[in-house]
């Protein structure tokens, strides 16, 4: 019989992409989703179980119904601009939420978690390329929290005997390679969808926040990794979590940078046609670049991506986007 996962967030984006490979090599992925921005369509694979993570007995309750031999913590809010202007929110939910499920683990004796951390808990790189020692100085809220998150896992390893793997990913991207899932943000924040969708038409043209980054094209430049890729990633963890003790940080990253404007160009060559753009100041928060070395998920995860390349990123976002008379123009060889 499959052993239980409890996906918290298990019907948004990556956490649905999660739980397809969850199930895909053995285990039973039940979802935990308060579907605020979550899909009830994107959970197939296994229960779904509706609830906030700071409903304490609602948490008691769906554990001691599946008893899950660990977690895996997606939930939270996300956007960083939105953190800015509304923090109260975000330390309600990323930080009060994640130490309400941190003792409904407890009470339930759950001691394994794959927390879903962010490179925004790095703020500004000061250096080439960033490791998991890169000092970590948010210059962001929704950062902030989530690296307030890490430390609590800290303590409750020091104090409690958590066993715990923080995944520090960059610019997640692309959508299922078998169509079974897409990108569904409201509302949608994140570059690549909405080149793609101003480049289909379906958008206005995308506004480019800011060119006076300190980069070659003056826009800033990110590491973009196949949801796909880090989905693989979270399941690879499983196992590495069930034989150590304490916690351990991994990026997520191809150690490849792309600019605004790049990502620009290049939809543009994928979709056939030139994609609209206007100019507008940047986003308070932004760091010029970020770029990552993986090599320790590498190492010790056995991680590496594999669907991460820029054409396929962008082939599988655009034909999650598009209809099904025109999924064909964009089928990967």
């Amino acid at each position: 019989m499959s052993q239980p996962i409890l996906v918290t967030g298990g019907a948004g984006f990556i956490g649905s992409h999660t739980c397809k490979l969850l199930a895909a090599a053995g285990w039973l992925p039940v979802t935990y989703d308060n579907l605020s921005t979550g899909h009830r369509s994107h959970v197939k694979w296994g229960p779904l179980e509706v609830g906030d993570i700071a409903d304490a007995a609602r948490l008691d309750e769906v554990m001691a119904r599946h008893r899950p031999v660990a977690v895996i913590h997606f939930a939270a809010s996300a956007y960083v601009g939105e953190g800015n202007v509304n923090p109260a929110k975000y330390y309600a939910n990323n930080v009060c939420g994640s130490l309400s499920l941190l003792n409904a683990m407890r009470r339930n004796e759950i001691d394994q978690i794959v927390f879903s951390s962010s490179c925004a808990t790095y703020g500004m790189k000061q250096q080439p390329l960033i490791d998991e020692d890169h000092p970590q100085q948010p210059i962001n809220t929704y950062g902030f929290t989530k690296l307030v998150v890490e430390h609590m896992l800290r303590d409750y390893q020091r104090a409690y005997g958590l066993r715990s793997i923080a995944l520090r990913y960059f610019n997640a991207a692309g959508a299922d390679p078998d169509g079974d899932l897409r990108e569904n943000h409201d509302p949608e924040t994140h570059l690549i969808p909405l080149v793609l969708a101003a480049g289909l038409g379906t958008r206005p043209p995308v506004t480019v926040l800011g060119r006076d980054y300190n980069t070659p094209d003056g826009t800033c430049i990110r590491d973009y990794v196949h949801v796909t890729d880090i989905a693989r990633a979270h399941v690879a963890a499983l196992p590495v979590l069930a034989g150590q003790s304490g916690m351990r940080v991994y990026n997520l990253a191809t150690g490849r940078g792309y600019s605004v404007q790049d990502i620009i160009d290049r939809s543009g060559v994928v979709l056939g046609r030139k994609v609209p753009y206007i100019d507008a100041p940047r986003r308070l928060g932004d760091p010029d670049i970020l770029v990552a070395d993986g090599k320790r998920a590498f190492d010790e995860l056995g991680w590496k991506p594999e669907f991460s390349d820029l054409d396929r990123i962008l082939s599988t976002a655009a034909a999650s986007m598009t209809s099904n008379a025109l999924q064909a123009e964009f089928e990967l060889a």
